[in-house]
């Protein structure tokens, strides 16, 4: 069934003029300031990011996220001559005065799939956002490979905008990190978004189950968007969509006449903005709607973000998704 279409402003689209992203030095003490995009878009270095956000989070949280995912209990059995003393049930021992080792079972490490969308339209940055749509991906992506890799799980990334740009296969290794954080920062937004064609192909490429994390504005059209999205699940990849978008793409707060250019077709259409902006912020809310209730039916965790939300909030998903997993 057909479903409704991206509002035309919202594709990258900009007034002529527009701002360009805040860049500079930065650091301090690992606190829950990093966890806003406002102060983290002034730290130049991915590692540094990736590390201040992850801190920051933790330094938040009653307890560590890296404990609990490395062996499951699984059942007991009878102690033989030579076991482990350690592995005794000495609970049960109490109660039945019977010697039962306990038998664990070790957890397959969880092998991680980023997928960033490099598309024309991640360009867009309005002046009050403190990062464009993609530099705030990229900083998610990289926090959340330097999460992984501290759970010691495998963590790769797909970089792609109408095909596959890059790929770096996964792995658990820490230096592993260095190579997705390069590989991030390496390309800059192009091409036009066609989101289902590379995801198909993305799917088609990853050949063992995990967990798959999208960090996209979905600038396309929902029914393919989704096509894609359930390859991956018929493949019984575990699914996480965190949906990026700028404040003014979600609010169209334009009041004087304004020219909007196409980021990724340089197309212009001037309008009268209070005119549409109704009408433009019912279509993104539907449009956003369609994806939340598709995702939700299909099984796949679906976070909508703008890039000024901090990023404890779309780390806390992951990790929500991740307890599930286990």
């Amino acid at each position: 069934m057909a479903g409704p279409s991206p509002p035309r402003p919202a594709t990258g689209a900009q007034p002529d003029g527009g701002a360009s992203a805040a860049r500079g030095g930065g650091g301090g003490r690992a606190d829950r300031r990093f966890l806003d995009p406002a102060v983290v878009a002034k730290l130049s270095h991915l590692d540094v990011r990736a590390r201040l956000v992850v801190e920051g989070f933790i330094a938040g949280m009653h307890r560590s996220p890296f404990h609990g995912f490395s062996v499951e209990f699984a059942e007991h059995r009878p102690y033989m001559p030579g076991d482990p003393l350690k592995n005794l049930d000495w609970k049960v021992w109490a109660r039945s005065d019977r010697l039962l080792v306990k038998q664990f079972t070790e957890e397959t490490n969880l092998r991680c799939h980023l997928l960033v969308d490099l598309s024309g339209s991640m360009g867009f940055r309005s002046p009050r956002a403190a990062m464009s749509k993609l530099e705030y991906a990229r900083s998610l992506a990289a926090a959340l490979a330097y999460l992984m890799l501290q759970q010691q799980d495998a963590v790769g990334a797909l970089l792609f905008a109408d095909r596959a740009l890059r790929y770096v296969p996964p792995r658990a290794v820490r230096s592993h990190l260095d190579v997705i954080l390069k590989t991030l920062g390496a390309l800059e937004p192009q091409g036009r978004t066609r989101l289902g064609p590379a995801l198909h192909e993305l799917a088609e490429r990853i050949k063992r189950r995990g967990l798959v994390i999208l960090c996209s504005d979905l600038m396309d059209s929902p029914a393919e968007v989704l096509l894609g999205l359930q390859h991956f699940r018929h493949r019984h990849h575990e699914v996480v969509v965190f949906h990026i978008l700028d404040p003014d793409e979600v609010e169209f707060p334009y009041t004087d006449t304004a020219t909007f250019v196409d980021l990724e077709t340089g197309d212009r259409i001037t309008t009268e903005p209070w005119e549409i902006a109704r009408r433009y912020r019912d279509r993104l809310q539907e449009w956003s709607d369609r994806y939340a209730l598709a995702c939700r039916e299909n099984r796949i965790d679906y976070v909508r973000l703008e890039t000024m939300t901090p990023f404890d909030e779309a780390l806390l998903a992951y990790l929500e998704k991740r307890a599930r997993l286990h």
